[in-house]
């Protein structure tokens, strides 16, 4: 008897619990400063323009030219960064000329083309850029954040 008033009290208990998260508002968790400063919207969501970066006409030979304009496109990435423009770089495999993306936190397409023209290895042809707007999640603004705890070196 006592196994059975332990086990309806604990049954009671979770239906109890379950009734109380379904009662829960959808926002109950909303964060409302954090998604100002995210600049998310109602869904938690924002926009942004992806830049898909693909082999260039101009190879630009190994080298110290070479070498300084790499320079160059890592430290454009990290002032963009810095200024909370670029939210998200890196590299792909290379497979058919698909080189890297930036992922730009900018209203259009045509701010994101300003921005990626400051880049050397755009500026020099050795990669060439294609445009997408992007709708997704305004947590990506927290890549950098949450990147520079994780990281032991930097570039």
């Amino acid at each position: 008897m006592n196994r059975r008033l332990r086990a309806s009290a604990i049954l009671g208990a979770m239906a109890l619990a379950a009734a109380a998260a379904l009662a829960q508002p959808a926002d109950a968790g909303h964060d409302a400063e954090l998604a100002r400063r995210l600049g998310a919207d109602d869904y938690g969501m924002r926009s942004y323009v992806l830049v898909v970066l693909k082999t260039g006409p101009n190879r630009v030979p190994d080298g110290a030219e070479r070498d300084e304009m790499f320079r160059g496109h890592f430290a454009n990435m990290k002032r963009l960064t810095e200024e909370g423009k670029l939210v998200l770089a890196g590299p792909f495999d290379g497979v058919d000329g698909w080189r890297g993306l930036f992922v730009f936190a900018v209203k259009d397409i045509e701010e994101a083309r300003q921005l990626a023209a400051s880049d050397p290895v755009l500026a020099r042809g050795e990669m060439v850029a294609e445009y997408h707007k992007y709708y997704g999640s305004a947590a990506l603004m927290l890549v950098r954040e949450v990147h520079d705890k994780l990281a032991k070196k930097r570039f």
